[in-house]
């Protein structure tokens, strides 16, 4: 366990769930199962289903009705067309990716991720990154739900805040000359914000190139009061399991920190943006953490 205390925003005080929190180090990540069981109730929803994934629902298993009714999994209903829909749009820039060459994806803190067991390239290989024992949890998943591990997956166990990211790669065999694609969903807000900005600055260094989609979170303070309770709920939740939030970005921070990087073509889309793009009526109350995904490129 370690002690995460403060930041470089004192009006966070404010949000219990930031300020100081016991992180549970060496353990598997039970928001990984939370985001899990919301892709896979996705697969049960009439209108509009934007993502299709079977094998959430097999890696959740027979404990989906049991989870779904568990505050300890709990993820409000009404964030889940954002949650979605980031996954949408990251398999979709994967795919115009291909199209251009792209021949590697690098999927960092991938939880209960599914698409390299579902990868329709055969020629693209996939690298998986998450925390030693998250990976020991989720290979156990697997086994169980019967789904076979392809040839084209990479497992590379790291711990962001402990191990250069170019250093797990290095190990794994990951190519610095290929054109890479790399995803980062659900991540850089656990993180500590050096952490993030180090994993960020290696996509930037390789010397093919590169492409990152990444989602991060505006500071709390900037949503309006009333919908500050639901954020604050949330992000008291997962301190309580031992999984703070504790990394924000003012809007353009971060796409300034990647053009200092090297990065020259940047999109950011917020919630609204990118539920209207798949059909969901993009109100503000599904927008209670001030999200949004990033994409940027390298040529």
């Amino acid at each position: 366990m370690r002690i995460v205390t403060g930041g470089r925003y004192p009006e966070l005080a404010e949000f219990p769930g930031h300020m100081e929190v016991a992180v549970q180090v060496g353990q598997p990540s039970r928001t990984a199962l939370s985001v899990a069981l919301v892709r896979a109730t996705h697969q049960s929803t009439p209108s509009p289903r934007v993502f299709d994934d079977p094998l959430a629902v097999r890696l959740v298993g027979l404990e989906t009705t049991e989870l779904t009714a568990s505050s300890e999994y709990w993820i409000p209903e009404q964030v889940h067309p954002w949650i979605v829909t980031r996954f949408r749009f990251a398999e979709d820039a994967i795919g115009a990716a291909v199209a251009t060459g792209t021949r590697q994806v690098v999927i960092l803190g991938a939880g209960l991720e599914t698409f390299a067991y579902r990868n329709p390239y055969p020629d693209l290989r996939v690298f998986e990154v998450d925390h030693p024992r998250t990976q020991e949890w989720k290979r156990l998943r697997l086994r169980e739900a019967d789904i076979r591990i392809p040839p084209s997956l990479t497992f590379v166990p790291a711990d962001f805040e402990r191990e250069p990211l170019g250093v797990a790669l290095a190990r794994a065999g990951f190519d610095r000359g290929a054109a890479t694609i790399f995803v980062c969903l659900g991540v850089v807000v656990y993180l500590t914000e050096q952490a993030a900005l180090d994993m960020l600055s290696f996509t930037a260094g390789l010397d093919a190139p590169t492409q990152v989609i990444v989602d991060y979170n505006d500071l709390p303070t900037a949503l309006p009061p009333d919908r500050r309770a639901t954020l604050a709920s949330v992000m008291q939740r997962v301190a309580e399991r031992g999984e703070p939030w504790q990394c924000f970005f003012p809007p353009d921070e971060l796409a300034q920190q990647l053009r200092s990087m090297g990065f020259t073509e940047i999109a950011d889309s917020a919630v609204p943006e990118l539920l209207a793009r798949y059909g969901f009526e993009p109100s503000a109350a599904n927008d209670p953490f001030a999200a949004h995904i990033l994409h940027a490129a390298r040529r």
